[in-house]
C-alpha cells in the first residue's frame, strides 16, 4: 500500500502536489506575468469549488474538511494551467483509516485434548489501515508470550498453540490496533477448555500458517513471511532457499523462527523460499516464491524546447521499471494520439504553431506510473540580425581561406544571398554560400578585400548585415627544418625566423614532444633567444626529441619542427646475469642499454664483496672488453665469498652510470691456502707454551668450518705435537705441561683447515716457553732528593738473562702506595710528583713475563723544602737600540721554603712559540736584543726545591728609530712595572 495515504477522520486533508503544480512552472509563469490557475478532479470528475463546500483550493493545494470515508476516498489529480498550456499531476490515492468495534456476541468455548494443537480465531472488525494484533490471557495486562509453542499471526490475527498444555486453560481476548489512527479495540473473550476423554498422542506437524505461492514485493520494501505448525511434540521451524544459497546478513529470522523478515527488498532477494516444520513424528514443508517489481523511474526526461515552424522534433522519454513500462503522451492534459510514439519517444515531423503547448510523458506498469513534463514553443518571425550581426572586420591572409558567418534569427528558414559592394556576389570554384548561409572564400587574393553584405528573407520580411574583409600578407617561417646533433652539457640555439605582414603582431609558442614549454620552469634549461629562437643550456639526454615552433597572428599560423639528437654517455647495461661459478671464477653476461647516439666501444665489470671497500675493478678474460662483447669470465676471485657484479659502458662521450647490481652469488669452497701471519709467542704462566698468530681474514678462509692446526716441538726434537683450534677468530693457543722447562726454545708452525680438508702450514718460528720470575732482588739501592717533588733512585742491576729467566725491568715502590716500572736494563730512575719536605721509603723489585722477584732492602729519602711561593715584583726595564736592561726586587723565601739561589729569565718575541731562557744569580740582567720587536718577559726564582712562582707576563713594545732618538735627547727614563701577586 505504498502509494496510499491513510488519514484520520479527525484531521483535515491537505495534498500538495509535486513540482508540476507548485514548483518549476509556477516560477516561470510568474516571471512572465501569466495567470496561473489549477483544478482538481476526483475519480475523473472535476471538483467544483463552491461557497460553503467542504472542498477549497488555495495556492494550488486542495483542502478537504470534515472527511467522509464513503464520499472522499478515491483517486485525485491536479490540473495546472496557464497561457502556455495545461499539465496533469500524478495520481494520489486517498484512503481514510478507521477501525470499528467488535460485534458484542459471546464466543463459544473451544474444547481440545491435552497435547492437541488449536487455532483461536480473532475475526477483526471492519477497518481501513494497517493493523497489529495481540492476545490477552484471562485479564489485562497479562498478554500471551510468543515462543516455539505459541504464535500470533500479524497477517490473520489468529492465535496458534502448537500443543495445548493444562496451563493454557483460560479466556483469550484478541486486541486489534490501527497503526494509522492508533485506536485499539478488544474482541469478546474465547474460553479454552480441556476435554476429559484422554490425552492426544504424538502426531506429525501440520502447517497452519503459510505464505502465498507467489508474492510480488516492491523494490526497497520490507517483506515478512509467516510460518507456524501444530504438532506433538512441538515442531521446530526452519527456513531455507531450495537452491541452497545462504541468506544474506540482512535477513532476520525471529519469533522462534515463525517469521522471516527481509528488509530493503532488492532484485537478488527474489526467488523461492521454503519453510519446514519438523518433530520426531515427521516433517512437513510449504514453498512459495517472492517476485520483484519496481514502479517506473525516469532515467531520461524530455527537455523544454523552442523550435521554428516546419522544423522536426524528437523527444526521448525513458524509464526503468519491472515489468517494463508502457508509454503514452498528453498534450495540455489530453491524450496525444495523432503523432508517432516509439519506445516512449515522441516524433513530430513538421511543426506548426498549433503544436505549441505543455506535453507530458507517462511511463506506467501495473505497479505505478511516473510523469515527465516539458514545454514546446513553435515560433514564426521575420529575419532579424539584432543578436547576430556580421563582424565589422574580418581578417584573412592572402592565399588562405575565410568563412564569414551569417546566422540571422528567422522562422521559418528562408533564403540567404550575398553582395560585394553594391553588386550581387556570384559563386565560383573559390566563392560559395554554405547551406547554413555562411560565405566561404578559398585561395584569397588582394582583389577579394571589400564590403560584404548578407541578405536574409522569408515570407515575413527581409533583413541584412554587412562587414569588411581585410586581406593581409601571409606569415612564412624562413628557418629551415633540420636536425641538430649535440652532446650532453652543450648549449644549443634552435632558430625560428619569420616574414610577416608588418601590421600584425606575431606570437611564438614552443613545444617539446607536443607539450607546451613554459619558460622559467623545466629547471631553467630553456630560454628565449632573439626573435622567436629558443636556447637550451647544458642540454641533457632527456632533452632529445622534437621541438616545434608555432607562429600565430590574427589571420594565420605556421609551424616548423626541429629534431634534436643528444649524444651522451651510454645508459646502464641491463639484465646482469651470473653463472658458471667456480672457486675463483664466474661467467657474467649482460644486455646493452641505449647507447645515446654514440656507439659503445668498451665495457668494464666491477665487483663488490662484504670485505671490499666499495666497488672494485674486476680482472676478466678477455682482459679488454670491446663494445660488442656482452659477456666475460671474471677471474681471481676468492673462494667462498659472496660477490655482486655490475657493468659500466663507455662510448666516445664518456662512461655511463653503472648497471643495477646482479644478484649476490657465492663462489665455491676449496682447501684453504693462506696461513696465519706473525706467528710468535712466549710468556705465560709457569709450565706453559703460549703460541700467538694473526687470524686469517674471513675472505681468505676458502670455505665453512675454518680453523687452525698448531704444531710445535722442542728445539732439536724430531716429532711434532699438534692441536686443532676450531674458532676462525682465535689468535692464540696455550699448551700447558708440568714437564716443560722454563724459558726453553720450541719450534712452532701454524696451519689451516676447513670442511674441504687441511691446507698448508706456515714457516717455522722459534719461541720460548714461560720463564721463572726473578729469584734475587737488586742490590746497592740508593736514593737522593733532587727537588721538592723529585727523587732519584739507583741500584746495581741483576744479570740480564739466564737459562731460566730474563729481566725485563724494575719496579720502584715509594711508601708502597704507588708503583713505577722501568723497562730495560737501567740502573736508575727519577720518581716525580712527590710532596715537598716529606720522607719516603723505597724498595725495588726485578720483574719479567712470569712475575716479580723479591723485595730489595728498604731505603728512605726526604724531599727538599718547596720553592719560594712569591713571584718577582717591581720589574723595571730600560731599552736602547740594541739592548734591553731588566731589574727586579729580590724574592725572599718564607721560613718553610727553600732559599732563592738565582733566577730564570724567559723572553720571546710575540710571534715566537717557545721562549729563550737565561739564568742569573743577581736581580738584574742585560740582554743584547734589538728592540724593534715586541717582547714578552717572565721571571722565576730558582731554589734547591725547584722553580718558584713566575711573575706576570710583561710586554715590552718595540721602539722605532725615531722614538729612540727622542729618548736619547731626554733624560734617561726608566719604566717601572709593578707586578703584585694576587
Amino acid at each position: 500500500m505504498d502509494s496510499q495515504h491513510f488519514l484520520s477522520l479527525t484531521i483535515f486533508l491537505k495534498i500538495i502536489l509535486y513540482s508540476i503544480c507548485a514548483k518549476s512552472h509556477v516560477q516561470y509563469i510568474t516571471n512572465n506575468k501569466h495567470i496561473y490557475f489549477s483544478m482538481w478532479k476526483m475519480n475523473d470528475s472535476f471538483i467544483p469549488p463552491q461557497p460553503g463546500s467542504r472542498y477549497s483550493i488555495s495556492g494550488g493545494n486542495l483542502r478537504i474538511s470534515q472527511l467522509n470515508k464513503e464520499e472522499d476516498a478515491g483517486i485525485y489529480q491536479c490540473l495546472a494551467s496557464n497561457s502556455f498550456g495545461t499539465i496533469l499531476s500524478r495520481e494520489a490515492s486517498l484512503h481514510i483509516a478507521y477501525l470499528e468495534e467488535f460485534k458484542t456476541q459471546r464466543r463459544s468455548p473451544v474444547s481440545v485434548r491435552e497435547g492437541q494443537g488449536v487455532v483461536l480465531l480473532c475475526g477483526p472488525p471492519a477497518h481501513m489501515g494497517e493493523l497489529t494484533f495481540s492476545w490477552i490471557f484471562n485479564e489485562y495486562p497479562s498478554f500471551v508470550k510468543q515462543d516455539t509453542r505459541r504464535f500470533v499471526s500479524q497477517k490473520t490475527g489468529n492465535l496458534y498453540i502448537a500443543k495445548v498444555e493444562p496451563s493454557d486453560v483460560g479466556n483469550y481476548t484478541c486486541v486489534v490496533t490501527n497503526t494509522v489512527t492508533q485506536s485499539r479495540v478488544q474482541g469478546p473473550p474465547t474460553p479454552l477448555v480441556l476435554r476429559s476423554d484422554g490425552i492426544m498422542g504424538e502426531y506429525e506437524p501440520k502447517i497452519e500458517i503459510q505464505f502465498p505461492d507467489v508474492l510480488a514485493v516492491a523494490k526497497g520494501l520490507t517483506v515478512k513471511l509467516e510460518c507456524f505448525a501444530l504438532g506433538n511434540p512441538v515442531p521446530s521451524i526452519t527456513w531455507r532457499r531450495p537452491d541452497g544459497v545462504p541468506f544474506p546478513r540482512k535477513v532476520d529470522v525471529n519469533k522462534s523462527s515463525g517469521v522471516l523478515e527481509i528488509p530493503y527488498f532488492q532484485q537478488e532477494d527474489a526467488g523461492a523460499f521454503e519453510c519446514m516444520a519438523e518433530n520426531s513424528r515427521g516433517k512437513n514443508t510449504v514453498k512459495g516464491r517472492l517476485s520483484f517489481y519496481a514502479p517506473p523511474h525516469l532515467v531520461e526526461k524530455p527537455q523544454d524546447v523552442q523550435k521554428a515552424i516546419d522544423e522536426s522534433l524528437l523527444w526521448e522519454c525513458k524509464a526503468s521499471a519491472k515489468p517494463k513500462p508502457s508509454y503514452r503522451w498528453l498534450k495540455n492534459g489530453e491524450p496525444l494520439e495523432s503523432f508517432e510514439v516509439v519506445n516512449g519517444a515522441l516524433s513530430i515531423s513538421s511543426l506548426t504553431l498549433s503544436d505549441t503547448g505543455m506535453y507530458q510523458c507517462i511511463a506506467e506498469n501495473r505497479h505505478g506510473r511516473v510523469f515527465a513534463n516539458t514545454e514546446l514553443r513553435v515560433i514564426a518571425v521575420a529575419p532579424d540580425f539584432s543578436n547576430s550581426v556580421l563582424k565589422a572586420q574580418t581578417l584573412a591572409r592572402q592565399g588562405g581561406d575565410v568563412l564569414i558567418e551569417c546566422r540571422p534569427r528567422m522562422s521559418p528558414r528562408g533564403m540567404i544571398s550575398w553582395r560585394k559592394g553594391k553588386e550581387a556576389l556570384r559563386e565560383s570554384h573559390r566563392v560559395s554560400v554554405l547551406d547554413n548561409g555562411s560565405l566561404r572564400i578559398s585561395n584569397i587574393t588582394k582583389l577579394d578585400a571589400g564590403l560584404y553584405t548578407c541578405v536574409a528573407r522569408n515570407q515575413f520580411g527581409v533583413a541584412s548585415s554587412a562587414g569588411t574583409l581585410v586581406v593581409k600578407e601571409p606569415t612564412i617561417i624562413t628557418s629551415k627544418a633540420t636536425q641538430l646533433d649535440v652532446t650532453v652539457g652543450e648549449s644549443v640555439v634552435i632558430p625560428c625566423q619569420v616574414s610577416r605582414d608588418p601590421t600584425l603582431d606575431v606570437r611564438f609558442t614552443w613545444f617539446f614532444n607536443e607539450q607546451l614549454i613554459n619558460f622559467g620552469s623545466h629547471g631553467g634549461y630553456f630560454e628565449k633567444a632573439s626573435a622567436g629562437d629558443i636556447m637550451i643550456r647544458n642540454i641533457q639526454l632527456r632533452h632529445a626529441g622534437r621541438y616545434t615552433c608555432a607562429v600565430q597572428t590574427k589571420v594565420d599560423s605556421a609551424s616548423i619542427a626541429t629534431d634534436v639528437v643528444v649524444r651522451g654517455p651510454p645508459d646502464p647495461p641491463l639484465d646482469i646475469k651470473v653463472d658458471e661459478v667456480t672457486e675463483t671464477t664466474s661467467f657474467v653476461s649482460w644486455s646493452p642499454g641505449p647507447d645515446n647516439h654514440s656507439p659503445v666501444f668498451a665495457y668494464n665489470i666491477q665487483i663488490r664483496s662484504p670485505f671490499s671497500l666499495g666497488w672494485q675493478a674486476a680482472k676478466t678474460v678477455p682482459a679488454s672488453l670491446g663494445g660488442q662483447q656482452l659477456s666475460a669470465r671474471v677471474v681471481e676471485l676468492s673462494p667462498w665469498v659472496e660477490y655482486e657484479f655490475r657493468v659500466l659502458a663507455t662510448n666516445s662521450v664518456g662512461t655511463g652510470e653503472p648497471s643495477k647490481p646482479s644478484q649476490k652469488i657465492r663462489t665455491k669452497d676449496t682447501l684453504p691456502r693462506t696461513t696465519p701471519a706473525r706467528v710468535s709467542g712466549g710468556g705465560g704462566s709457569r709450565s706453559e707454551l703460549v703460541i700467538t698468530w694473526e687470524p686469517v681474514p674471513e675472505e681468505l678462509q676458502c670455505g665453512p668450518g675454518f680453523g687452525y692446526v698448531v704444531a710445535f716441538r722442542p728445539l732439536g726434537g724430531q716429532s711434532w705435537m699438534q692441536a686443532a683450534v676450531t674458532s676462525p677468530d682465535a689468535s692464540r693457543y696455550i699448551f700447558k705441561n708440568e714437564s716443560i722447562p722454563p724459558f726453553s726454545p720450541f719450534h712452532v708452525k701454524v696451519g689451516v683447515y676447513n670442511n674441504k680438508g687441511e691446507g698448508p702450514f706456515g714457516s717455522v718460528t722459534t719461541i720460548y716457553s714461560a720463564e721463572e720470575e726473578p729469584s734475587r732482588a737488586p742490590s746497592r739501592v740508593r736514593a737522593k732528593s733532587l727537588s721538592a717533588s723529585e727523587v732519584e733512585v739507583s741500584w746495581k742491576p741483576l744479570p740480564w738473562s739466564t737459562s731460566r729467566t730474563r729481566i725485563m725491568g724494575y719496579e720502584d715502590r715509594p711508601d708502597t702506595a704507588s708503583v713505577m716500572r722501568t723497562v730495560g736494563n737501567r740502573t736508575s730512575a727519577v720518581i716525580r710528583g712527590l710532596d715537598p719536605s716529606s720522607t719516603y721509603y723505597i724498595k725495588l723489585k726485578a720483574y719479567n713475563s712470569a712475575g716479580v722477584g723479591p723485595d730489595s732492602a728498604v731505603v728512605n729519602v726526604t724531599t727538599k723544602r718547596p720553592p719560594p711561593s712569591q713571584s718577582p715584583v717591581k720589574v723595571m726595564w730600560n731599552a736602547t737600540d740594541s739592548k734591553l736592561i731588566l731589574k727586579w726586587d729580590h724574592v725572599k723565601a718564607l721560613e718553610n721554603e727553600s732559599e732563592v739561589m738565582g733566577y730564570k729569565v724567559m723572553y720571546k718575541q710575540s710571534r715566537q712559540s717557545r721562549p729563550s731562557v737565561v739564568e742569573t744569580n743577581s736581580t738584574s740582567l742585560e740582554l743584547s736584543l734589538p728592540v724593534d720587536e715586541d717582547y714578552i718577559i717572565q721571571i722565576k726564582p730558582v731554589s734547591e726545591g725547584g722553580e718558584g712562582s713566575s711573575s706576570k707576563q710583561i710586554t715590552i713594545p718595540r721602539i722605532t728609530k725615531l722614538i729612540w732618538l727622542f729618548l736619547q735627547s731626554c733624560t734617561e727614563i726608566f719604566v717601572l712595572l709593578v707586578c703584585v701577586p694576587l
